[in-house]
């Protein structure tokens, strides 16, 4: 198993460009020249920017060839470029109105090194803005570590092999950020999603949280053996809701920090 599958992501594309279209109306910079995109996917995050500021040079990034392979014949006219979000933040090759990232910082390491460096990509009198999940200790979570740590999978699963995403709290960026910043926004939110049945929840984590343990194991059959124990120890917390569907609730952190015009 390698590479991301932008087919699966974008099983649940409404509900995963939501945050972005929060974050994107939160955003108070008028009519930016450039506008960057970091770990923009398929392009389903692009599509809300280039639509909310028509006239901007529009670029997106990504570390997946299939993602960005995917947003290219989708969105042929934009600027599109397959690289690591943390080596762009260290280069010096240009500013942007708006620096975006939208669920992708997560899986990037050293938050409090690399994003005052995102923010020194921003142009002067623009923004750096960012959501990535908060909910890592969320049950979901909780459970694919104990799943993998039972005793008929920890064998498949030394410590240090997977690599999971990660996000701080509140505090954290703040304290990295507003030292920099001319202007910092901070909110989290808490969507609660109305999934078809507690197999959705599983086909969601597919396409993110659950990919770094799948990835681990080496056939496909095992892959399937361990979805199916995960979707197990998930039943007895997700039951079916009178009306239909399952309540999913997924917690998100956003920030918007402006650069000054004169920094």
């Amino acid at each position: 198993m390698s590479g991301w599958n932008p087919n699966q992501y974008l099983k649940f594309a409404a509900e995963r460009t939501q945050p972005c279209r929060d974050l994107a109306a939160r955003i108070a910079v008028s009519s930016p020249r450039r506008v960057i995109d970091l770990g923009c996917g398929p392009g389903n995050s692009s599509a809300v920017l280039i639509d909310h500021w028509p006239d901007a040079e529009f670029t997106g990034l990504d570390s997946s060839a299939e993602m960005i392979d995917r947003a290219r014949r989708e969105y042929p006219r934009q600027h599109w470029i397959a690289g690591d979000i943390a080596e762009w933040a260290a280069a010096s090759d240009g500013q942007f109105d708006v620096v975006f990232s939208n669920a992708a910082m997560q899986w990037v390491e050293d938050h409090a090194a690399v994003y005052p460096r995102l923010l020194s990509r921003v142009a002067p009198g623009g923004a750096l803005a960012i959501q990535i999940p908060g909910n890592i200790d969320a049950l979901p979570h909780r459970l694919m570590r104990e799943v993998a740590a039972s005793p008929e999978w920890k064998g498949s699963f030394p410590p240090g092999k997977v690599r999971e995403w990660h996000h701080h709290e509140m505090e954290f960026y703040y304290d990295t950020l507003a030292p920099v910043a001319a202007r910092l926004d901070l909110w989290a939110t808490e969507y609660l999603h109305v999934l078809a049945d507690v197999e959705a929840i599983v086909e969601w984590y597919r396409g993110t949280g659950l990919r770094p343990f799948l990835e681990v194991l080496e056939t496909d059959a095992e892959r399937q053996r361990f979805a199916a124990d995960y979707l197990a120890s998930l039943r007895p917390h997700f039951p079916p809701r009178a009306a239909g569907g399952v309540l999913f609730p997924f917690r998100r952190i956003f920030l918007i920090a402006y650069k000054g015009s004169n920094l």
